[in-house]
């Protein structure tokens, strides 16, 4: 039931993109809004359902195959789409993209975070797979295992190295670009998962925490978006 929802959400925001791009071409903010919320809703979503199956055996192989794929996937249908706050201040720094479209983009990116948090909640609570049974009602399940130091330090340590590899296979065929890059996020989630969740982008860590940001603001904007930010800052700089 799991894949089968996850699945649905990838066709359908296919569909959604598919129709933006046709009716929305002379419209290029609207467009861009659209198509980078659609994304983001794709990602979001499918690791909110994700994060449910962190338990199903055997562990941790299935939770791990699984991001894999839905990592390739992802990279797959979404393609110029950065899904991420960190990944958009890039062409706002080198002057590819202006201000207000970069703002725009990140609005969209926030704005996904929290349909798709909740859509998934609805979701959860029809209980439609046994792994939904008593998710709705989780409130804060803190992915924070480690000292906030620590939780902050291995989030920008992830951040440096995913988009110093994401710029690294820049060069890299398309086709063998996205499994590298799933491989990695797959082995940074193998790594850390256990300590932060091994987010490494702010929009997401809001959908799949947001109870959290609540309850501990400062604590964990600081570690799920400053973080990451800075990681991405200390890349821009040195490159």
């Amino acid at each position: 039931s799991s894949l089968l929802l996850m699945s649905g959400v990838v066709v359908t925001v296919g569909l959604c993109r598919r129709l933006a791009r046709r009716r929305l071409r002379s419209r290029p903010r609207l467009f861009a809004f659209l198509v980078e919320m659609f994304s983001t809703f794709q990602i979001c979503a499918c690791t909110n359902e994700l994060s449910l199956l962190g338990n199903v055996e055997p562990k941790p192989h299935t939770a791990l195959t699984l991001t894999y794929g839905f990592t390739v996937l992802h990279g797959l249908t979404l393609a110029g789409s950065t899904c991420n706050p960190c990944g958009t201040l890039q062409p706002m720094w080198g002057g590819g993209t202006s201000l207000r479209m970069g703002g725009l983009k990140i609005a969209a990116q926030f704005v996904a975070a929290v349909l798709a948090r909740v859509f998934m909640h609805f979701i959860w609570s029809l209980e439609m797979a046994e792994s939904h049974f008593g998710a709705f009602s989780q409130g804060c399940s803190s992915p924070m295992q480690t000292t906030e130091m620590q939780a902050f330090c291995i989030e920008l340590l992830f951040s440096v190295v995913f988009q110093l590899a994401v710029l690294r296979a820049e060069s890299v065929n398309p086709k063998y670009r996205v499994h590298l890059i799933a491989l990695l996020i797959t082995m940074l989630v193998y790594a850390g998962g256990n300590l932060t969740g091994a987010i490494f982008n702010p929009a997401l860590a809001f959908s799949l925490h947001a109870d959290c940001f609540y309850d501990k603001f400062l604590s964990y904007s600081l570690v799920y978006w400053i973080a990451p930010s800075l990681g991405k800052f200390l890349i821009l700089y040195v490159f």
